[in-house]
């Protein structure tokens, strides 16, 4: 991985760039792909079955006969496994999603409240491909019963048989989603936007995905359908300092760079000993792995920078705004508690992102690209629509109506007043 020992500060927004997306000729092929879900419904959907995955399927849906036959080809050391991060994932969401919060007296005779209430209908988007990612079932799936929405749509690519990863399947059956179809790509994210004959629409969608994805995504935005977040490839930042093990820095870069080859990993440290240490254990560990050419590829998009103190490190590391941060400094905690921007932070040496990936209770479904800014990792709240309620009595009316009615007078708006006057001279009228 490419050394930068002590980087001028105006070389730094090139430094801490992500790989340039192909934006026009992913926003051209998404776009063809809409359209003709939007007009073949179904048909569209088996066509780019047969295109993508090479699958010929008769139908979409999958059947309660295939959930079952895919729980049989789970050995069940998995099942046990994906048993206790359903239970992790399940106790975390749960204890930090509230449902009703303190109703509110603002002034006498006026409360108001707040009550989080499920959105009706949503859609999970899980990636299949090369490495089919139940763990994102958990995710999405876990939130979603918590939340209690009325409709939990999955949608996955198969394989060239037409079948879903039998874990992906087994996967949404332990947390609830019957409702499942064999549809990957931009084509799943347009169907869940417009329905078909098969599909149903969704009021949300969530669940990552590459470019194409990402992009079917935001469009549905402009038809009204709300999403999780806009995200793009994988990506880790590390911070460690000379303590850190060479090994154990090494293991958290290439777990990132396996995602895919558009990943991006980063390591910022205060000794060049390290950067050095690391490197070559990144030689080392990447001939064992089965996706090296994949990590291979996306350690070519990524960089370990050498600056002077760790106190700089995490200013580089609140520009960079990374997915998932992991710290493996000497006082890891108080390095944590220094950082502004993250989409989840890792703590200390034995704290490897795989943990959060799988199993430690939080969400994997995290804001990338520098979204993390002002975006915020999927959670209960993500499934939830906050509504607000006040309800005022008599007293109340009373007490703030007269204000309202000088606001509203201020601000032209004659109906607006009305309703407060016509109300409080019923009391005039009743004496």
């Amino acid at each position: 991985m490419k050394i930068i020992n002590n980087p001028s500060i105006e070389n730094q927004k090139e430094l801490l760039e992500r790989p340039l997306k192909q934006r026009s000729e992913v926003d051209s092929a998404v776009k063809d792909i809409i359209q003709l879900v939007q007009s073949n419904g179904d048909q569209a959907l088996i066509a780019f079955a047969q295109q993508f995955d090479k699958a010929s399927l008769s139908q979409i849906k999958v059947t309660a006969q295939e959930i079952d036959a895919a729980t049989q080809q789970v050995p069940e050391n998995l099942k046990n496994a994906i048993q206790t991060a359903y239970d992790n994932i399940y106790k975390f969401h749960k204890a930090s999603y509230t449902v009703d919060y303190p109703v509110v007296e603002t002034m006498p005779g006026m409360t108001c409240w707040r009550k989080s209430l499920p959105i009706q209908k949503v859609g999970l988007y899980v990636p299949g491909g090369s490495a089919p990612l139940f763990s994102t079932v958990l995710m999405l799936a876990i939130p979603a019963k918590i939340a209690g929405n009325e409709q939990v749509v999955l949608c996955s690519p198969t394989n060239s048989d037409g079948d879903i990863n039998p874990v992906v399947l087994y996967t949404a059956h332990l947390c609830g989603v019957t409702d499942i179809y064999k549809v990957g790509g931009a084509q799943a994210i347009a169907a869940m936007t417009y329905g078909t004959a098969t599909v149903p629409a969704v009021h949300k969608i969530f669940g990552p995905g590459n470019a194409f994805v990402t992009r079917a995504k935001e469009l549905a935005q402009q038809q009204g359908v709300a999403i999780d977040m806009p995200a793009g490839p994988s990506e880790v930042l590390v911070i460690a300092d000379e303590s850190a093990r060479p090994d154990f820095v090494a293991a958290d870069l290439l777990a990132q760079a396996e995602h895919g080859h558009d990943s991006q990993v980063i390591l910022l440290t205060n000794s060049l000993s390290l950067a050095n240490a690391v490197n070559e254990e990144l030689e080392i560990q990447m001939n064992t792995l089965s996706r090296k050419q994949t990590a291979q590829l996306a350690l070519e998009n990524s960089k370990t920078i050498v600056l002077s103190s760790i106190e700089e490190c995490i200013t580089w590391s609140d520009i960079y705004a990374p997915e998932h941060l992991i710290i493996n400094t000497k006082d890891a905690e108080s390095t944590a508690n220094q950082i502004k921007v993250a989409g989840s932070i890792f703590i200390g040496a034995y704290t490897c992102e795989s943990l959060g990936d799988y199993a430690s209770g939080t969400n994997h479904t995290l804001p990338t690209y520098g979204y993390a800014r002002n975006y915020s990792g999927v959670s209960v709240d993500s499934f939830v629509n906050k509504v607000t309620y006040q309800k005022a009595t008599d007293i109340g009316i009373k007490n703030l109506g007269p204000a309202v009615e000088i606001m509203a007078a201020a601000e032209g708006l004659d109906a607006h007043k009305n309703a407060v006057t016509i109300r409080l001279n019923s009391f005039k009228n009743n004496n």
